[in-house]
């Protein structure tokens, strides 16, 4: 009895063991901001709110995605983002604006925020693109809404595809850094251009 139980705990100590040697860390990863914010706004400028970034259900987790070919979609279980999509996204919004210099203000959106325009916005793709080239791609489609008849006034759909340098995350990851300072910087001077015109 004694030595069935001593072969009982051996077992459960080897299983135990193999376990915590098959556990892999996750990585976990972040993107530069798109620009350094400016130190001082347009006294006279708008104040332009930035709403959050709505996301499909698949870039609601931390996960970095993947698609390969049309059709099928996937996630890295141990390679994470440090914050959501469209929290990055929003995030570098607000820098790209506010180093433009333009405006009054350019904050996050809430409850008590008062503002001109509110920009509002959904994040349709946002990952590893594996066609058959390694790539990332990005598709954010933006509206600016006027806060005093409260109506859409300008939208835009931007999409952008830049290719990974190799197939390691790392590689992956860069190659969406660029990225999305492309599409956050062509955002930002879509929108300066738009609201700089006479109206």
């Amino acid at each position: 009895m004694r030595f069935t139980i001593s072969i009982g705990l051996i077992a459960m100590a080897g299983l135990l063991g193999a376990g915590c040697a098959g556990t892999r860390p996750v990585h976990y990863y972040t993107l530069e901001a798109a620009s350094p914010p400016a130190t001082q706004g347009k006294p006279d400028g708008a104040t332009i709110l930035v709403g959050n970034i709505v996301t499909p259900e698949a870039l609601q987790d931390d996960r970095i995605g993947y698609r390969v070919g049309a059709n099928e979609v996937g996630a890295y279980e141990y390679h994470r983002w440090v914050e959501r999509p469209g929290a990055m996204v929003r995030v570098s919004l607000v820098r790209a604006l506010r180093s433009s210099g333009k405006y009054q203000r350019v904050i996050e959106s809430s409850s008590s925020a008062i503002g001109d325009y509110l920009i509002r916005g959904k994040l349709f793709e946002f990952g590893e693109m594996d066609t058959p080239a390694i790539q990332t791609r990005i598709s954010l489609h933006l509206e600016l809404v006027d806060r005093k008849t409260n109506r859409d006034v300008w939208d835009h759909l931007f999409e952008h595809a830049e290719p990974a340098s190799g197939k390691s995350i790392k590689e992956v990851v860069e190659s969406m850094d660029r990225n999305l300072h492309q599409v956050v910087s062509e955002a930002a001077a879509e929108i300066d251009k738009f609201l700089a015109a006479p109206r």
